[in-house]
């Protein structure tokens, strides 16, 4: 077992003792300019703001300042689970506070923590849902109350404001909850939540004060799931991953979010454990799910029913759901797994979800977004101009949802993103996603180092990263994508072949000195597994890390596009033009035995990013363009 680092003093969302790389946090990496800076400033000053808003006028924030006592105590709002985005929110403010300091935000996170120290029960216990002579008991509907949900939920936002700002009141009551989990669920042999989520939480406060028995309440949630003991229900064990123990299952399964957030509790009671079996069985799970069950864009989640994986190559375009929350828990375990095992592929996992699912579902005002993320809109959307939305699919970004986790939750990991770029190992450091910033940190030995990185990433493929301190012998480290055979590295004016995974250069620096990495750009065909039946016959077009689509306001009707795949796409600025025709479709009576359709003629057809698609009004779009 690898000794155990101090790392309380991180400022980052997951920051393991163990592992081969050690995250930098949020004040070591420091965002300057480009894609990601002006995303984190969007979410910073209008996307925070925006879901604050939303809250309090459907009266989420009010329920803890409601339940605490006091006339109209009875009138709850909300789902059962609206405690967890107002903790969601606050994390994401915690973060952001961290990174542009805000005196504004800052004061709302008190008042907020006022609310729940409110609310809170003189054991520990808070929930604005249940608990009161007027609701019903505790823990009596553990599939699907979310109590325990929410508390981890609660615990996050604590490791957030405490790592940015200092322990305080919200660091109490989150300790007043978490000890009255551990004491209410300690003896009790079978109890686990039907939404995971207070495992990961659990492990992050434990790695926060030191408390064993946060990491062990942890461990027996992982290991007492998959044992069927919460009700069977018409989706069956396997939606709350309550079917096979953790240990034994070969594939993420079951509700997308509640398995990814499951994965991500099992990781890292498995890194602060030392437990190597359980890591691996987990990372085995994830490398069968994103071979078999993730859509090229990174999303993971084929039937809307139940929110779930399909079958293995069940990844139809036009039927992909690819929740958000899903997208971001997939980044938290992508990131989980690189800092556990130091493999760069998992970092190329994130960079996928981040410039396709992720970037594409926030609106460009920061009020808008998308709950599902279809890879084909057959007939445009209706803007949406009322309340909340109960609806989630239908391709237009919504300002709100009945259910809206996904805002909170990309909220919370665009203002912690600087954390996901950049690690430290025993030699230097890791640059694993590329955006212009700055770097400053120190060594396993102590002795400063830093960087400065200019990049036009993803737009452009140079990235340069110049030395601005640290003299004597380190390292530096990048990440060549896996999609970028023909990468060059330079180094002292000599250009030399990268081959994708990891190039390190180790050498005695000077403050000034500059090493650039050459990323290939120009678009390609990508072709699908043949076994994904829904997919056959079609090629989708990349260009970089960025998935690109057709799509149409009007002009075009996208269902009878073909593309000529024997003429590679060409570039055309950040996007692509192919070859197309538009065939003219036979009318019938029936749709089977339809006469071949009239040929159209093959004119140039510009494709566009994945993420900027629906943001000049209603359209249609698809990724995956049938080929002759």
């Amino acid at each position: 077992m690898a000794a155990k680092r101090n790392t309380r003093s991180i400022r980052g969302p997951v920051v393991p003792s163990r592992g081969p790389l050690r995250p930098l946090g949020t004040d070591e990496v420091r965002v300057t300019g480009g894609f990601w800076e002006s995303r984190q400033r969007v979410n910073g000053e209008r996307s925070l703001a925006h879901a604050l808003e939303w809250m309090e006028r459907l009266g989420w924030t009010g329920n803890f300042t409601a339940v605490g006592g006091g006339a109209g105590s009875r009138r709850r709002k909300g789902r059962e689970f609206s405690d967890s985005e107002v903790y969601k929110l606050v994390e994401a403010m915690s973060w952001e506070h961290g990174r542009a300091p805000n005196s504004e935000l800052d004061a709302r996170v008190g008042a907020l923590t006022a609310g729940f120290a409110t609310a809170q029960a003189e054991d520990g216990y808070l929930s604005t849902s249940f608990g009161r002579d007027w609701q019903r008991p505790r823990y009596s509907d553990l599939a699907w109350g979310h109590e325990l949900y929410c508390t981890g939920h609660l615990l996050q936002a604590a490791v957030a404001r405490t790592r940015v700002s200092g322990p305080g009141p919200l660091l109490e009551v989150a300790l007043r909850a978490a000890d009255h989990v551990c004491e209410r669920f300690r003896q009790d042999g079978t109890g686990i939540c039907g939404h995971p989520e207070i495992e990961t939480a659990l492990v992050e406060l434990a790695r926060l004060t030191g408390e064993q028995r946060y990491l062990d309440q942890a461990a027996l949630f992982v290991e007492r799931r998959g044992h069927r003991s919460l009700p069977a229900h018409e989706f069956g064990w396997s939606y709350f991953n309550d079917d096979v123990p953790v240990r034994k299952a070969t594939v993420l399964r079951g509700h997308a979010v509640r398995s990814l957030y499951l994965a991500c509790g099992a990781v890292d009671v498995a890194v602060e454990t030392g437990d190597d079996d359980l890591l691996d069985a987990v990372a085995e799970q994830f490398d069968r799910a994103w071979a078999r069950r993730a859509h090229l864009t990174g999303g993971m989640g084929s039937r809307h029913q139940d929110e779930a994986f399909g079958d293995d190559f069940v990844l139809p375009a036009d039927r992909a759901y690819a929740e958000t929350c899903a997208g971001v828990a997939t980044v938290m375990l992508a990131q989980r797994l690189l800092l556990a095992t130091g493999e760069s592929r998992y970092a190329d996992v994130s960079e996928r979800l981040l410039h396709n699912l992720i970037a594409g579902a926030i609106g460009d005002d920061g009020r808008s977004f998308f709950y599902a993320n279809t890879l084909h809109q057959r007939t445009p959307a209706q803007p949406w101009h009322g309340g909340e939305r109960l609806d989630v699919v239908g391709g237009i970004r919504a300002p709100w949802y009945e259910v809206s986790c996904c805002l909170p939750n990309l909220a919370r990991l665009l203002a912690s993103l600087s954390s996901y770029l950049v690690t430290a190992d025993d030699t230097g450091l890791r640059l694993h996603q590329y955006a212009t910033c700055e770097v400053e940190t120190e060594l396993a030995d102590g002795r400063p180092v830093g960087v400065e990185v200019r990049t036009s990433y993803p737009e452009g493929g140079d990235v340069a990263v110049r030395v601005t301190r640290g003299d004597g012998p380190w390292s530096i480290g990048l990440r060549v994508p896996g999609w970028a055979a023909g990468a060059v590295l330079v180094v002292d004016g000599e250009r030399r072949p990268a081959a994708p995974g990891d190039v390190v250069v180790s050498r005695n620096w000077a403050v000034g000195e500059e090493i650039r990495l050459e990323l290939p750009m120009r678009p390609r065909f990508t072709r699908p597994d043949p076994r994904i039946d829904a997919l056959r016959g079609c090629v989708a077009v990349e260009r970089g890390p960025v998935v690109l689509c057709a799509e149409s306001l009007g002009e075009n009707n996208l269902d009878a596009l073909r593309v000529c795949s024997e003429h590679e796409p060409e570039q055309a600025g950040d996007a692509a033009l192919v070859r197309a025709r538009f065939d003219v479709p036979a009318n019938a009576s029936w749709p089977y035995g339809v006469p071949l359709a009239e040929r159209g003629p093959a004119t140039p057809l510009r494709l566009t990013p994945y993420h900027r698609w629906a943001r000049r009004g209603p359209s249609t779009m698809r990724v995956w363009l049938p080929a002759d």
